[in-house]
C-alpha cells in the first residue's frame, strides 16, 4: 500500500526531493548543484498529484536547501545549473555567484557570532584583581554604500510581468537581481540570485 502520510518538516521534504530527482537535488554528504532558475515551476508541474506535500511546504524546503552552506558554497561563476532531471542549463551569472558569496558570508558571520555568545555565557566567572586598562581607540572604517542609479528603471506594474522576466527587487537600500517565476492575482513570486523565492507586490519590482 502506498504511504501517503503527510510530511511535517523541511528535512522531509529535502529528503523526498533527493530520491525523486537524485540528478538534480543531493544528499548533504554530497556536493550541491546549481538549480536552474524557476525550478519551483517545474516541481509543481511534476508534483501535481503528490498528496504528502503541498506547494507551500516545498516552497519552504527549497528556500532552507537554497539557503544552506553546502548550496550557497556551488554557486560560482560558469556552472552549469541543471533541471530536475540533471540537464544542465544556462551558466551562473557573476551577479548570482556575488550575491551567494555575501549570503553565506553574512550567515557564517551570524552562526559564528552566536557561538562566540553561548562560549562567553557558558564560561564560569573569573573573580580577577580589577586594574584599570586605558582602552585602545580603533578608527571606526566608515564602508561606503555604492549608489545605484536607478533612473533607468521604472516601476513595474502587475500586466506588464512576464514569467521568467528578469526585474529589481527593491530590498533594503539597493535593488537586488531577481527572476518571475509565478504571477498570482495579487502577488509576484521572484526568485532571487542565490535561488531564495519571495513574494511581493508588483510595486516592488523595477523593470
Amino acid at each position: 500500500m502506498e504511504n501517503t502520510e503527510k510530511f511535517t518538516n523541511n528535512k522531509q521534504i529535502i529528503n523526498f526531493l533527493t530520491e525523486q530527482f537524485p540528478l538534480c537535488f543531493t544528499a548533504a554528504n554530497n556536493p550541491a548543484k546549481p538549480l536552474k532558475i524557476g525550478i519551483f515551476q517545474d516541481l509543481a508541474v511534476r508534483l501535481e498529484n503528490e498528496e504528502r506535500v503541498s506547494k507551500t511546504q516545498l516552497r519552504g524546503a527549497l528556500r532552507q536547501y537554497t539557503l544552506s552552506w553546502r548550496y550557497l558554497h556551488c554557486i560560482k561563476v560558469s556552472e552549469k545549473r541543471v533541471d530536475l532531471d540533471g540537464n544542465e542549463g544556462d551558466s551562473v551569472s557573476a551577479e548570482h555567484a556575488d550575491h551567494a558569496l555575501k549570503t553565506l558570508k553574512e550567515s557564517k558571520d551570524k552562526v559564528f557570532a552566536k557561538q562566540k555568545k553561548a562560549q562567553k555565557e557558558a564560561a564560569p566567572a573569573k573573580v580577577a584583581k580589577q586594574v584599570n586598562v586605558p582602552k585602545r581607540t580603533e578608527k571606526k572604517v566608515v564602508k561606503k554604500e555604492t549608489s545605484v542609479d536607478l533612473s533607468q528603471y521604472k516601476e513595474a506594474t502587475h500586466s506588464e510581468l512576464t514569467l521568467k522576466q528578469t526585474v529589481k527587487v527593491l530590498l533594503g537600500k539597493s535593488p537586488v537581481s531577481a527572476v518571475v517565476v509565478e504571477i498570482s492575482k495579487d502577488d509576484i513570486q521572484v526568485q532571487l540570485a542565490s535561488g531564495m523565492m519571495v513574494k511581493v507586490k508588483a510595486k516592488h519590482l523595477i523593470v
